[in-house]
């Protein structure tokens, strides 16, 4: 038999797949055979979730909106709802400005970023609402430390109420407990539990 590539859903994947299962058939398939490998394949592909408008809505309520920059606590300049370098590239500066639409647009730009963190960092299963609080948490403490965290160790070995508890761990900015952590922190705990 072929070996196959990472990528499972690639076309030359695909095209290995059923040429290994015609010959496990014997040389052809049916039609029915071929709606069944397809359906098996499509359990296969985790398709990449999309933060969903409770959760945006979520996360502006912890951000708030601020239409000229701000020192977050910890010495990063901050503008809009969290944004902290703009889609250009840049980081944002004492003394910049911008509008709500501005800042709606900033933030767009930034969700795709942490959706992707959390999309390709994820290995296991999880429903709308454990995606909507891992992107509230990704977006606050940015992707290189979700992509480190233990929280994200626990819950790719399967463990989700275990990667809960981690939660909790992210309550400090600049080295001291922060209540206004702790607080997100909870709320995305209990939507991180919470059943669909």
């Amino acid at each position: 038999m072929q070996s196959f590539a990472a990528v499972p859903n690639t076309d030359d994947n695909l095209a290995n797949l059923f040429s290994n299962f015609r010959k496990l058939a014997g040389g052809s398939l049916s039609q029915v055979q071929v709606d069944q490998i397809n359906h098996l394949v499509s359990g296969f592909q985790q398709k990449a979730k999309s933060v969903s408008a409770s959760g945006i809505t979520l996360i502006c309520s912890f951000e708030g909106l601020k239409l000229k920059a701000y020192d977050d606590g910890v010495g990063v300049w901050t503008i809009g709802f969290g944004t902290t370098i703009y889609p250009n590239g840049t980081k944002v500066k004492k003394g910049d400005t911008c509008t709500e639409a501005q800042a709606k647009a900033y933030m767009a730009q930034d969700l795709k970023k942490f959706e992707f963190a959390v999309n390709s960092g994820v290995t296991v299963p999880i429903n709308q609402n454990q995606f909507d609080a891992l992107i509230s948490l990704t977006y606050n403490i940015g992707t290189g430390a979700f992509k480190e965290s233990t929280l994200l160790k626990k819950l790719n070995l399967g463990d989700y109420k275990a990667a809960a508890t981690q939660f909790a761990v992210w309550n400090k900015g600049g080295g001291m407990v922060m209540q206004g952590l702790v607080n997100r922190r909870t709320i995305e705990r209990k939507l991180f539990e919470k059943a669909l």
